[in-house]
């Protein structure tokens, strides 16, 4: 496995390459932690969606931002701090949240962390 490192963006650890189907896999091993950065990991990639995994060395953030899809977060490794709308939220282990779309939000590492993020795509069509 690759490793790059890099201050405050986010680095795939194994390209655009998904998991292998139908192997077993421990979620927390699936990315590592990496000073002084954010890394992440496909687990699944389709157009309707993604599902990955991500990790956050302490201190690190990803800037505020708005997306035009929900996304699930799940916090697999630590705790974080997740603002939705200028709203913080503090996400221990095991905890999950929804970003609405279209909502701004910002992650912060205030300590490291391991979560997966999930973003459906589907559903948004017009319905007449």
């Amino acid at each position: 496995m690759k490793k790059i490192k890099l201050k405050s963006s986010v680095q795939n650890q194994n390209s655009s390459k998904e998991l292998p189907k139908g192997a077993d896999h421990i979620i927390v091993e699936i990315v590592e932690y990496i000073d002084n950065a954010v890394m992440s990991r496909i687990i699944l990639k389709k157009v309707t969606g993604n599902v990955t995994a991500m990790s956050f060395s302490e201190g690190e953030e990803l800037s505020e931002k708005t997306i035009p899809f929900d996304t699930y977060i799940q916090i697999i490794d630590g705790s974080a701090d997740i603002t939705i709308e200028k709203k913080t939220h503090h996400l221990k282990l095991g905890s999950g949240i929804v970003i609405p779309a279209h909502t701004l939000h910002r992650f912060n590492a205030n300590q490291k962390f391991k979560m997966i993020s999930t973003l459906i795509k589907s559903g948004y069509e017009d319905v007449s």
